[in-house]
């Protein structure tokens, strides 16, 4: 009985605000769904570096959440949450880049071992080890793996954010997305956004088990890495440098085309 009772007063709050243009209705709104500020920022800052202050998050998350309260159309076919989601998660990692906090290094890095790993996967037609991947980039195993874990702290919810296309309304949507907008303005690009899932989703099917594994949990499942790492018996250390060798064979399987189209 309470979740109806709360439904009915949010469908009041909607009809208020979007055809009575209620001021006091937009910040209830704001209010009832600030909890998935919270739930999103508490997402991203598990793979964050820890001096990544989760409030400030929450701070960037809102500026999101409330674009959604305005820009969300009733008539879609699709949940407000599934709606906002998406636009927090846009928000923060707008607000991050813009700090440029990730040293120069470490993209540098990254990109070192997206370029290897493709050259070896072309190579030996099939995904190199921990050990030939060090052996090529002239560092120990445990240098590698050290790298790895260096680059998954300093990245931001990377396959979130990396196949990301920005319509006429400059809103931004996830490949990995699945919203339905039948009001998508340009339908090539809507087909381009189409394609490129089919691509990204070829491509994490074409990833090592255990990396796939990973990221089928991380992405689709919603596990934290700890709840990953229970899940494989292995440590949540391990689980960032799966995540992470998935994640750069992925850029590096994709190429530039796909980074070129990238936010």
């Amino acid at each position: 009985m309470e979740a109806n009772v709360k439904a009915i007063e949010l469908t009041e709050l909607w009809r208020r605000y979007k055809r009575e243009d209620d001021s006091q209705a937009r910040e209830r709104l704001v209010l009832a769904y600030s909890p998935l500020v919270k739930y999103v920022a508490g997402r991203m800052a598990a793979s964050l570096p820890a001096h990544v202050e989760e409030a400030d998050l929450i701070s960037y998350g809102l500026i999101g959440l409330i674009a959604a309260v305005e820009r969300f159309d009733l008539a879609r076919e699709i949940k407000f949450e599934t709606f906002a989601i998406t636009r927090i998660k846009g928000s923060i990692i707008d607000e991050l880049r813009s700090l440029d906090w990730v040293p120069r290094s470490v993209r540098a890095r990254a990109r070192e071992i997206e370029r290897v790993n493709a050259r070896l996967e072309h190579e030996l037609r099939r995904a190199p080890s921990d050990v030939e991947m060090a052996q090529a980039l002239d560092m120990s195993v445990d240098d590698f793996q050290q790298a790895l874990t260096q680059i998954s702290n300093s990245s931001v919810i990377a396959l979130d954010a990396m196949w990301t296309l920005s319509d006429a309304s400059g809103d931004q949507v996830s490949l990995l997305d699945t919203i339905k907008d039948p009001d998508a303005p340009d339908p090539a690009h809507v087909l381009d956004a189409g394609e490129m899932r089919e691509r990204v989703s070829d491509e994490i099917a074409r990833l090592p088990e255990r990396e796939k594994l990973v990221v089928a949990l991380y992405y689709y499942e919603n596990l934290t890495l700890r709840e990953i790492g229970e899940v494989l018996g292995v440590t949540e250390s391990r689980v960032s440098q799966l995540h992470t060798k998935g994640i750069l064979r992925l850029k590096g399987r994709l190429g530039d085309e796909a980074l070129d189209e990238a936010v």
